[in-house]
């Protein structure tokens, strides 16, 4: 009797433990993503599928927001386009996704000026000690609150183009 009881509380608390737990692994059974647009000066990114735009987004950038990346260290997006080259479940900026970013044009410039290029920028969740629209406090990424990086990396597949504007 002992050991019913006791297998029977366990199952109701992995039961209960689980109902209260949110996944940050959201599912997306839409519209596929073909393309995102990043506009740094509205801070704004679109998901789009063709030309119809799915879900917008605010954002905060680099420390240095203006201007495009040439090397590392700048605290600069990069403007271009690339694509979305892989995903990190385990961030420490909750989820991320990488964008392409050196290209070759990149590296050319950076090679020009006698510096690195530099690499990992990301779209990202949000670190604990900041909140987003406060200020631009990224070493180049492309910030949105968690529950939104939480739909975006449902949505964003690998290898969906990103063009990032001025």
């Amino acid at each position: 009797m002992k050991r019913r009881h006791l297998i029977l509380a366990g199952m109701a608390t992995a039961i209960v433990g689980a109902c209260g737990t949110k996944s940050r692994f959201k599912s997306y059974s839409g519209p596929e993503v073909t393309y995102v647009v990043v506009n740094k000066a509205d801070r704004k990114m679109f998901l789009l599928h063709k030309n119809r735009v799915l879900e917008e987004f605010d954002f905060d950038l680099g420390f240095a927001p203006i201007g495009n990346k040439f090397f590392e260290g700048d605290g600069r997006t990069p403007e271009g386009n690339y694509f979305i080259d892989r995903r990190n479940p385990n961030s420490k900026f909750h989820l991320s996704l990488g964008i392409s970013y050196p290209n070759a044009q990149d590296r050319a410039q950076a090679k020009a000026l006698g510096k690195p290029p530099g690499g990992d920028i990301f779209i990202h969740g949000k670190s604990e000690r900041k909140t987003l629209g406060k200020n631009d406090w990224t070493w180049g990424c492309i910030a949105v609150p968690n529950r939104e990086m939480e739909l975006i990396y449902a949505m964003v597949k690998d290898g969906t183009p990103i063009q990032i504007n001025p």
